[in-house]
């Protein structure tokens, strides 16, 4: 190859480089797509449209939501998983398509840390523990005590992979026998559980509070590490005697894999300073959520844990994956 040759490759290269840079400098230069894996008015589109307008301000560009449900949230995160990873396409994810789909099928359709870029961790739900009030049991160990004393005879609903795993996790280490009956979202779990057909469920804050003030629930326990500040009554799991509650109900921001390093780091910051904000703050505690801002790296390390905290705990709760 001659000197000139040589020069000229070398002269585009750094041009290319230049070029590539100043667009990363540039981005976000359209709207961005936030695809959320729950229906409008869920308790996480609440939540991806109260963080998104914000750090909407902060990237000066909107950020629009675009509703994706089914199939605990793989609907969605396919759909990211094909998009450009460009920076316009994002998805905001619960550890139902990221921890608890992967390992609930026999052959998943993605891989949770190879197919996506984690771009910023968002917080944590306050999933509770409720029971039907007509039940002779205010707290979880005797709620734990009756089950036991009447095997085979209750049922326990679940409304997303966290509360059927979470629930599972409390029958095995407690050694109870009960019915396990999965519904498609946790508002026909609450019907139900109104009407009698199921006895307890691990539920979110925002689909399980409303029933423990109008007097039908008993808000039995929080799988949070520390007791909700909305909820200052209800003992944390480590309170009631399950100290290895191995499931964290998170939130957090993803792309396609192979984003920009450049434009990571401009997410990232821009999530991060809008879950600092006062009234941000304000109005995600009024949905009982907890926000943990961080950075990529500590996203990742959380998603191969709960990866392997989910496989563990399918395993001990003696259920199979599914076709």
């Amino acid at each position: 190859m001659s000197y000139k040759n040589t020069l000229r490759k070398l002269v585009v290269s750094a041009v290319f480089a230049l070029g590539s840079q100043a667009a990363f400098a540039a981005y976000p230069e359209k709207p961005i797509r936030l695809v959320v894996h729950f229906p409008a008015g869920s308790s996480t589109d609440v939540i991806a449209r109260l963080v998104s307008e914000k750090a909407s301000d902060i990237l000066g560009q909107p950020i629009v939501i675009t509703n994706k449900p089914g199939a605990d949230g793989a609907i969605a995160a396919m759909d990211i998983k094909r998009s450009a990873p460009d920076g316009y396409s994002l998805l905001i994810a619960t550890n139902s398509p990221m921890s608890g789909v992967p390992v609930m099928k026999k052959q998943p359709m993605y891989d949770p840390v190879a197919d996506f870029t984690p771009v910023a961790d968002v917080g944590r739900y306050s999933f509770f523990v409720y029971t039907r009030k007509a039940l002779p049991a205010k707290t979880l160990p005797e709620f734990i005590a009756y089950a036991k004393a009447n095997p085979g005879k209750l049922a326990y609903g679940s409304g997303n992979i966290t509360g059927l795993l979470s629930f599972a996790y409390i029958a095995s280490a407690s050694g109870l026998d009960m019915l396990s009956v999965p519904y498609k979202g946790e508002p026909p779990a609450i019907t139900d559980m109104l009407g009698g057909r199921v006895d307890a469920m691990v539920a979110t804050a925002g689909t399980g509070m409303p029933q423990v003030k109008a007097g039908e629930f008993v808000a039995l326990a929080t799988v949070l590490p520390s007791r909700s500040p909305n909820a200052p009554d209800v003992p944390t799991m480590k309170e009631v005697g399950l100290p290895n509650f191995p499931i964290a109900p998170w939130l957090g921001v993803f792309g396609p894999a192979g984003m920009p390093a450049d434009v990571v780091s401009k997410l990232n910051d821009a999530f991060s300073r809008a879950l600092q904000d006062p009234k941000l703050a304000a109005g995600l505690q009024a949905q009982d959520f907890m926000p943990m801002p961080s950075k990529p790296e500590t996203l990742q390390a959380l998603v191969k844990d709960q990866l392997q905290s989910h496989r563990t705990l399918l395993r001990q709760a003696g259920l199979e994956a599914s076709d």
